[in-house]
């Protein structure tokens, strides 16, 4: 088992990926240095092989099946997450291993926001979406995350080997956030220097597509984590139209005694109805997220246990 896995994510980033490595290993000379190949059709592997990085390859596109077959793979006391574009600082990559190791944080997140992210970042629509990202998530999970989007993270043994990816893409991050508040699990923030991408570096993030599926995300897992929430609200809005469109009814009944608007009536019926039943499935729906966080209380001992073994036969070999 590794003490601190440094995992790099890379597609195309021949410009950048060597220095990346080599400002890893400067400030962290006792991590082993992960960069997992996506499909590059450039130098990136063979240049990260020449930094002393450990190369391995993922062959199913999309940062998140990276991250996942990186979690997979690699077992760690202490794993920081980076990305290759030499946007983030290694510098402070001591300080978040240290909370990871010294004081159980399971995750520690590298907040760019707070610095010099939006005087850097020269893409305005992404400034925007992040701070629409991290408002949302903290408003509807009651939490104060400070930076949702960025991928410079430390992770403890027992967040990566419970966390279950279902993100292909660049909604990793996001997934990450939310699973570690809804499961309760301890969160540190440290403020970065975030600095754009070197002259001739290109992102490959998609402003649009990609923001539109980390929104998307963000409602699918609300409806997952919380889902009396997320249908009571809609109950709450099909009860309020029925109502609506029955005081008009029940006001002319009451006054000539005659419905002559049926339809609207049955129509009325039909919506309450779906209204209660919306609000019943996310009462019984909020019992078995219940029961699946006892559940994972109890896979998480598990996975601590084989933690304690793994530390345990490093010690004695």
């Amino acid at each position: 088992m590794d003490k601190i896995a440094v995992l790099i994510p890379c597609y195309n980033e021949e410009k950048t990926i060597g220095k990346v490595c080599a400002d890893f290993r400067r400030v962290l000379p006792e991590a082993v240095i992960y960069v997992y190949d996506n499909n590059s059709t450039d130098r990136t592997a063979e240049i990260a092989r020449e930094a002393g990085a450990v190369v391995r390859h993922e062959y199913m596109q999309g940062k998140g099946n990276v991250i996942r077959r990186m979690f997979r793979d690699i077992d760690a006391q202490c794993y920081i997450m980076t990305d290759g574009d030499d946007t983030y600082p290694a510098e402070s990559a001591p300080e978040m291993a240290g909370l990871v190791l010294d004081k159980n944080v399971d995750m520690v997140v590298g907040d760019r926001l707070s610095s010099t992210y939006f005087q850097q970042n020269k893409r305005p629509f992404h400034n925007f979406g992040n701070s629409l990202v991290r408002n949302s998530i903290n408003i509807l999970f009651h939490n104060d995350i400070r930076d949702i989007m960025t991928g410079y993270r430390a992770f403890s043994y027992n967040f990566v080997k419970t966390f279950p990816i279902m993100s292909k893409g660049f909604e990793i991050e996001t997934e990450m956030s939310i699973h570690a508040v809804d499961k309760n699990m301890s969160i540190g923030n440290v403020v970065i220097d975030y600095r754009d991408r070197p002259e001739g570096s290109e992102s490959k993030l998609n402003t649009y597509s990609d923001g539109l599926r980390v929104l998307s995300t963000i409602a699918r897992l609300y409806c997952t984590y919380n889902p009396m929430a997320f249908f009571s609200l809609i109950a709450a809005v099909m009860a309020v139209i029925s109502i609506a469109f029955f005081i008009p009814v029940m006001s002319q009944y009451l006054h000539t005694g005659l419905v002559p608007r049926i339809p609207t009536l049955m129509v009325c019926g039909f919506t309450m109805i779906a209204a209660i039943q919306s609000f019943f499935a996310g009462l019984q729906l909020q019992i078995m997220v219940q029961k699946n966080r006892q559940d994972f209380e109890m896979h998480l001992h598990r996975v601590n246990d084989h933690y304690k073994r793994l530390m345990k036969e490093d010690r004695t070999s």
